[in-house]
């Protein structure tokens, strides 16, 4: 595996200098994050992300993300000009060396979350999702906020959003992701970049917007799409893992045996009795996830691709972003380093 950490960019108070420290650690996952979505990312901006990730050390090689504009998902007529800047990052990425872009298909919204600072009985701070909590909030008055929304949409904004998706269905939503499919892997494919589409998160509808990139089945239906390598999944234990409906295990066994998972994030969840989740530490015991087994398969089947500690949690009075401070993540790293050497060494015993 080759172990990579997020950064935020030069205002991330997790500097690269940090993240240097942690054992074993190889990529940096990062993105330009001054640019519109939609826009063409500068070879100026490209070069100058990846020459801070070289000075310290690291290895510039994984995009999270170049984000899909809404005109794509939602099918529209300007479509074509976004798909066409989203075409020319692809390749100026794979001129950087950029090997793997992760991306996601979500409508408004990347993931949802009821509250950021829930503290743990071990006094720490995680994410979770409340089903209770959720019923009553409205993001069209602004009962809910997370990282990233408040700045990317007005209220206005996500009115019209919610608007135009009210008259789009499942359906519709995978013929846009065809269509997008099937203009930017050929040109991946032809940049020695592979595209790793991120799970819903939670996987399943929220706000009444759709969500299709959920569970065995459609992630069977995603590979078809468009059947090339260049084609695969970013598989989130954390995303795909919250609800007892997906099987994880078989679904890592069977998609790290097709070569098609190209960025595995892992971290673990708790799921509670009324399907709500609370994300936890990345110590199986803490969660619902059995993390060796994870990693084992992986190992068992040779992965290469990446891995990234996911979510952590915030503890020993750490304070930033939410779900992204430095000391649980570190943990997590280290969590998956043991058990990644234990199986390279005694595996075959």
């Amino acid at each position: 595996m080759k172990l990579s950490f997020r950064w935020y960019g030069a205002h991330d108070p997790v500097t690269l200098e940090k993240i240097r420290q942690i054992p074993n650690m190889r990529s940096i996952v990062t993105a330009v994050y001054d640019v519109p979505v939609g826009e063409v990312w500068s070879r100026e901006s490209i070069q100058a992300l990846k020459q801070q990730v070289e000075d310290a050390g690291l290895v510039f090689d994984v995009i999270e993300s170049v984000p899909v504009h809404e005109d794509i998902k939602l099918g529209k007529p300007t479509r074509d000009r976004y798909i066409a800047n989203y075409q020319e990052n692809i390749r100026r990425l794979g001129e950087a060396g950029v090997k793997c872009i992760c991306y996601n298909f979500m409508p408004v919204f990347d993931w949802t979350r009821t509250q950021l600072d829930k503290v743990l009985a071990d006094g720490s701070n995680a994410l979770v999702y409340y089903k209770d909590q959720l019923e009553k909030m409205d993001p069209l008055t602004g009962e809910l906020s997370l990282p990233g929304w408040d700045s990317s949409y007005r209220k206005e904004d996500l009115k019209a959003l919610f608007e135009e998706y009210s008259h789009v269905s499942e359906e519709k939503l995978w013929e846009n992701l065809q269509y997008f499919l099937e203009a930017v892997i050929p040109v991946a494919e032809e940049s020695g970049v592979n595209m790793a589409i991120h799970p819903d998160d939670p996987p399943w509808n929220i706000f009444g917007l759709p969500r299709i990139i959920t569970c065995k089945e459609n992630l069977d239906r995603f590979l078809k799409l468009v059947d090339s390598p260049a084609n695969g999944l970013t598989f989130c234990t954390g995303s795909l893992g919250c609800t007892k409906a997906n099987d994880i295990y078989s679904m890592i066994d069977e998609y790290s045996k097709m070569g098609r998972i190209h960025f595995m994030h892992v971290r673990n969840v708790k799921i509670l009795d009324d399907g709500s989740f609370e994300e936890s530490a990345h110590f199986s015991a803490c969660g619902s996830l059995d993390i060796p087994r994870i990693m084992k398969i992986l190992h068992d089947n040779g992965f290469t691709g990446y891995v990234r500690p996911d979510h952590g949690r915030m503890i020993w009075g750490e304070t930033g972003r939410a779900g992204y401070g430095l000391y649980d993540r570190a943990l997590g790293a280290a969590y998956l380093n043991g058990i990644w050497e234990t199986l390279d060494k005694y595996a075959k015993e």
